[in-house]
């Protein structure tokens, strides 16, 4: 595959993560904005512009990831197994936003959001299967996650 074909597949995977980035952003200030600020919340509580902000970072790295991953050839098992895990994980991040942010489902939210992180270190042996630096680029992803676990439990303990 030649580099040109490589980076417009990273830059692709990039634009398609800032998209999903921006529309989480929105429906965390928009939506959720409001149900935010009244509910009880534990000290560790970021401000929703800053959670708004991690969100759209992580789903750019996210993009980033992904990107070098295809990069490598879809035409290979490893990269098939991995596109497929980090699609089931875009999709059980938006499921937890789902259950999260507009249904208010507070403890389907924490399974969900648990399985998620489970399923990100799978996602990450896979990345690294193809390329190291893919799955390094998770990491941020992989703590932001940690932090959502623990911030769901304890809003849904409070709540």
């Amino acid at each position: 595959m030649s580099q040109k074909t490589a980076l417009y597949k990273i830059t692709g995977t990039v634009f398609i993560g800032l998209l999903i980035g921006f529309f989480c952003m929105i429906a965390i200030t928009e939506s959720a904005g409001n149900w935010l600020k009244i509910i009880n919340k534990p000290d560790f509580f970021l401000s929703i512009k800053f959670y708004a902000l991690a969100w759209g970072l992580s789903f750019c790295l996210l993009g980033l990831s992904a990107g070098i991953v295809w990069s490598k050839g879809f035409y290979h098992s490893w990269v098939k197994t991995a596109l497929y895990h980090f699609g089931f994980l875009i999709l059980l991040n938006a499921l937890w936003f789902i259950l999260f942010l507009e249904l208010k489902l507070l403890l389907i939210a924490l399974l969900f959001i648990s399985g998620l992180f489970i399923f990100l270190l799978f996602t990450i042996k896979w990345f690294k299967v193809t390329n190291n630096w893919s799955a390094y680029l998770l990491f941020p992803y992989v703590f932001w996650v940690a932090y959502n676990v623990i911030l769901t439990f304890e809003i849904w303990r409070l709540n």
